[in-house]
């Protein structure tokens, strides 16, 4: 008897038409497009940069974070190069924080979220993007290396992404580096037995891709010999592929 009162107080909201659905989607489309391109924009007014990517729940006392602030810090010190972030806590407030102190560009790429995600104090310049995979395209924007500290799922699907696109040549070729060798060598080791090995879902030279160190020199040097691009005609040779 009560489920059939209850059932009285119900309202059936009537499916939505086909134009309806139609300017639904054109109106999502529209708000995609204009993201995209204020992000792609505002990335671009930092033609050399590198791209650091990490756990957001580290504090300020783990060596990981502590390596990232010390290996930003390097990076704009002896190249001048602009530290680019998901703009958050973690490893992400830790490169910030070693290009702020070191006097150089420290930009921040945040994302909306209702908790957690917040921006963090290191940031001479940051944008706020709705859309993870916005901000993931933005992050990815003509870096010249990207450098992987540990993390969590976001780390390693931001890692496979990248990884992805200079496999299959949707980017160019550019340092990949993963740094901690106690956290990504299990996973290296994963990937050459499991997947290359017993499974070959991948090349032989796919492992190549990337480089697992925590020489901080060898990757200052390695980004050192990588050649400024023009990210813009880059990106958009890329977005015509």
């Amino acid at each position: 008897m009560n489920s059939e009162k209850e059932n009285e107080h119900v309202t059936h909201q009537d499916p939505l038409g086909r134009e309806e659905v139609l300017e639904q989607i054109r109106s999502r489309v529209a708000r995609i497009d204009k993201e995209f391109l204020a992000g792609f924009e505002f990335v671009a007014s930092f033609p050399r940069s590198v791209t650091f990517f990490g756990s957001a729940r580290f504090k300020e006392s783990n060596e990981h974070y502590i390596q990232a602030r010390r290996l930003a810090g390097k990076i704009v010190k002896e190249l001048g190069y602009t530290i680019l972030t998901g703009g958050s806590a973690g490893i992400m407030e830790a490169a910030n924080r070693g290009a702020f102190e070191a006097g150089g560009e420290s930009v921040g790429l945040n994302i909306r979220l209702p908790k957690e995600q917040g921006g963090n104090k290191y940031t001479s310049a940051s944008m706020d993007f709705s859309l993870f995979f916005v901000r993931k395209v933005a992050l990815s924007f003509a870096a010249e290396a990207y450098i992987f500290m540990p993390g969590g799922f976001g780390t390693l699907d931001e890692f496979f992404e990248i990884l992805t696109l200079v496999q299959t040549h949707k980017i160019r070729r550019v340092p990949i580096f993963l740094v901690g060798k106690d956290f990504w060598e299990p996973l290296h080791v994963f990937i050459t037995s499991n997947i290359l090995e017993i499974h070959q879902a991948i090349g032989k030279h796919d492992t190549d891709l990337y480089t697992i160190t925590d020489n901080e020199d060898e990757i200052v040097n390695a980004i050192r010999s990588v050649p400024v691009h023009d990210g813009i005609a880059h990106n958009r040779q890329r977005a015509k592929s």
